[in-house]
């Protein structure tokens, strides 16, 4: 189950997955990392263009940097052959690529980019890139200093093992770094002169860091780590192994996401950062959570979202310790003070949100340290409920107040914010939620009886979804130029990096750095990118996104490909991905159309709750009503050669789609880590997921489960299927995939498994990932007649090489017979 998308940073803290991921509040941790701490012990949409933003974007793109490396493997498989690149070398972060197709091997080996983090007075950004090479089969990473004025940036740091860099000052600053085979870290400093040095050696995986100036010259300073029983800094390199590989658990959740239980948790340590004669130091270190009962961040996606340090102390989210936590949500908002830290053994205290018992999410200190901002929701066993923007103003009783409150408890804002971020002088929130398939930022006054007022209005950005949004210019005077701007990160489905400059005041943006060219240098553009609505299986519209190849002909006509998103509470939107990217698609010849159908996030609460004891009921009427949409209003569209694909709850609804009549329309299906038998939903292991969406246990409401079960459907299973699963998927363990293969290649139906067996519910390693590629669009071009079209070079390939290999043959049998005559036997 997971039900949903996937992390798309892998590991650079970079926003881009396409969907919703199950159990990662706030309804979003994106990531290839989004959010993610990887070193935990857990363990850790595309989106459109704006639809219907109130506002008009006006955008001055001042300077457009593009960071690109690569030379391109050759494949023999003609479906993902690598594509031919121009490029001008200089060095690893200066190649401009340019490519003449899109392919999975431009998109897999094209630069990944972090968020950029400003200086506080505006002037310079940090961030990481990593860049994986087919040729060598290695990552290659480093950390980057972007000047703002001209998009122009260098390296600081080369190397995969630098992280999660912050500013101590304006031309100062810290990192992480791994430390090689004894799994040490590292917190490191340098300047933008080149200078550097070593802070503070820790004996095993550090992550989060979190830095926050309390004095001139004095950092707190918070880190994330996994602590033993014993309270000792977890290291896996240097752990002891036993003689047996027994596990033994008298509990519930003992495995999440990728791993097994363990009697280790998460923890924050929390310091203080001083300059002195050689640099910096770190004095002081304590285990904020040590003898609480408490871990934090919350596993398997929580990372730097789930705590906030400043002059106030920490706060943090952590789950409620006497719920349990396979079968709640529950997660409360805690507070320590930096006094409370110093002498040790004082409990955290837990901040009140009185009716709402859901996650709590995304805290963030005020500027002045004064107040606390953060989210959470209602229901205790919901993970995509309607998260609610709060605030605690006094720290002494620790009472939060909810914005936008209504007397039914629903709420007067019908939207779902995920992160927030102060203005410089306290008066002004900005936060990010999703609406119609891209991610926006919204401001509002920082006290809620103001807020309440009217509705948070839109700032104005770039087309796509915002990822990440930080003060420009946070301690500089009012009247200087960046005073009141942002610095914002974003993805969109043409680009995978876009650095810009916001102004709130006058709804403007300037684009800073592009690291596609805004699309260009993988051959997309924005015109490629559409949408279409329709009616839904009741009384409400659905939208659908729809992206053609870059080469589209409108007197033409290209087969269907249908995307089918995950979640089942999640959306395809206008942001980036490599794990489903509907450009790769659409590069090979299709019109890929991605509908957000009933349990869809950023159209509304009904909409994304109609799904609840209904998996196969409206949304699979809505994705019938898309296709016949599709027939009969694009004219370009060859619905006589569809083929629909789709992960998680996606997969579930290939696998019920198989069952019935919508089946029988698709030449091929692709289920990756879908849902063979509803039934089966128990060996999953966050039980809260189906105890809601089935409205009940299993064990109480049975006919529940058996309702929208795929499998009462397998005498209809008809149409050829690639299923795909991991072996370290433990929302929806390998068996699903194996029953459903199993049931095809039984009654003879064309079909095919691909397993991987290091990879979760999201498949991330390259190599991997290149494969799955490789797989998918050689099952879906062979069905849809794409092969055919371009077959010519690969049956002449084929054919030279199955010469070559009978010639071979040949000679050795030739040989082998010479032998046998010399014998004379």
């Amino acid at each position: 189950m997971g039900w949903y998308g996937y992390d798309d940073s892998e590991g650079q803290g970079q926003a881009g997955g396409l969907l919703t991921m199950r159990g990662s509040p706030p309804g979003k941790r994106y990531l290839d990392g989004e959010g993610a701490a990887p070193h935990l012990n857990s363990t850790s949409s595309c989106r459109r263009s704006r639809l219907s933003s109130p506002v008009t974007a006006t955008a001055t793109i001042n300077t457009v940097f593009f960071v690109c490396f690569l030379f391109l493997l050759s494949l023999s498989s003609a479906v993902v052959s690598a594509t031919p690149v121009s490029f001008s070398k200089s060095d690893f972060s200066n190649m401009t690529i340019m490519a003449t197709r899109f392919t999975p091997e431009v998109m897999l080996s094209a630069p990944r980019r972090s968020a950029a983090v400003p200086n506080s007075n505006g002037t310079l950004a940090l961030y990481t890139v990593s860049t994986y090479s087919f040729e060598e089969h290695k990552r290659k990473s480093e950390m980057r200093l972007l000047t703002i004025a001209n998009g122009q940036s260098t390296v600081l740091v080369e190397g995969g093992a630098a992280t999660e860099p912050d500013w101590v000052g304006e031309e100062e600053f810290v990192w992480l770094e791994s430390k090689g085979e004894k799994g040490e870290s590292e917190l490191r400093w340098g300047d933008v002169k080149g200078n550097k040095g070593t802070v503070k050696v820790f004996e095993g995986p550090v992550g989060g860091l979190k830095v926050r100036e309390v004095k001139p010259g004095n950092w707190v300073v918070g880190f994330t780590v996994v602590v033993t029983p014993e309270g000792k800094m977890y290291n896996p390199v240097t752990e002891e192994k036993g003689l047996s590989s027994g596990r033994v658990y008298e509990g519930l959740f003992v495995r999440h996401w990728d791993s097994w239980g363990s009697e280790n948790r998460n923890s924050i340590w929390v310091g203080v950062l001083r300059r002195d004669e050689k640099g910096f130091k770190v004095e002081g270190v304590v285990d904020a959570l040590r003898g609480s009962g408490l871990s934090s961040p919350v596993p398997p996606f929580g990372g730097t979202g789930d705590f906030d340090v400043g002059p106030g102390g920490l706060v943090f989210v952590a789950k409620d310790p006497g719920l349990d936590p396979a079968v709640y949500t529950k997660t409360d908002l805690y507070h320590v003070s930096l006094e409370d830290l110093a002498k040790g053994g004082v409990r955290p205290r837990v901040v009140e949100t009185k009716g709402l018992e859901g996650y709590s999410q995304a805290p963030v200190w005020s500027n002045d340290g004064k107040k606390i901002a953060f989210t959470r929701m209602r229901s205790k066993q919901y993970e995509s409920d309607k998260t609610r923007i709060m605030v605690v103003k006094d720290l002494n009783e620790l009472k939060a107040e909810e914005f936008y409150a209504t007397e039914d408890g629903e709420g007067g804002w019908d939207a779902r914010p995920e992160t927030i971020l102060w203005s410089a002088d306290d008066k002004t929130l900005y936060v990010t939620a999703e609406h119609r398939a891209s991610n926006l930022i919204y401001q509002l006054p920082s006290s809620p009886s103001e807020a309440g007022k009217k509705l948070p209005s839109v700032v104005t950005t770039t087309d796509g979804s915002v990822s990440d949004v930080r003060l420009l210019g946070a301690s500089v005077s009012p009247n200087s130029p960046v005073a009141g701007r942002l610095f914002v990160t974003s993805t969109s489905l043409i680009d995978n990096s876009c650095y810009s400059i916001v102004n709130p005041s006058k709804n403007t943006f300037n684009i800073v750095s592009s690291n596609s060219k805004l699309g260009k240098s993988f051959g997309l553009a924005p015109s490629s990118i559409g949408d279409i609505t329709f009616k839904g299986a009741g009384n409400y519209d659905v939208q659908a996104l729809v992206m053609k190849p870059s080469n589209f002909d409108p007197k033409k006509k290209y087969p269907l490909c249908f995307l089918i998103h995950g979640g089942p509470q999640g959306a395809w939107g206008n942001s980036w991905s490599t794990r489903w990217n509907p450009a790769v698609f659409a590069e090979q010849g299709y019109v890929v159309v991605s509908p957000n159908p009933t349990g869809s996030t950023g159209y509304g609460m009904a909409l994304q709750n109609g799904i609840k004891g209904d998996w196969g009921g409206k949304p699979y009427n809505d994705l019938v009503n898309a296709f016949e949409y599709i027939q009969d209003n694009m004219d370009y569209v060859d619905t006589d050669r569809a083929v629909a694909l789709g992960a998680s709850y996606g997969g579930y609804m290939v696998n019920w789609i198989q069952g019935q009549p919508l089946g029988r329309k698709f030449k091929a299906l692709v289920c990756h880590d879908g849902v063979f038998s509803t039934s089966n939903q128990w060996s999953t292991e966050e039980l809260f997921f189906p105890i809601h969406d089935f409205e009940g246990t299993i064990y109480d409401n049975k006919q529940g489960y058996e309702k929208w079960d795929p499998a009462n459907h397998l005498k209809e299973w008809a149409t050829p299927e690639l299923i795909i699963h991991s072996e370290l998927d433990y929302r929806l363990p390998v068996t699903e995939g194996l029953a459903a293969f199993n049931v095809l290649q039984a009654k003879k139906v064309p079909s095919k498994l691909l397993v991987f067996p290091d990879e979760n519910h999201w498949v991330l390693k390259p190599e991997n990932s290149l494969v799955w590629h490789r797989e998918v669009l050689g099952w879906i071009n062979k069905y849809s007649g794409i092969e055919a079209e371009n077959g010519t070079h690969v049956q002449a390939k084929a054919g030279a090489v199955k010469r070559e290999v009978e010639e071979r043959e040949r000679q050795e049998r030739e040989s082998f017979a010479n032998l046998v005559s010399q014998l004379a036997l």
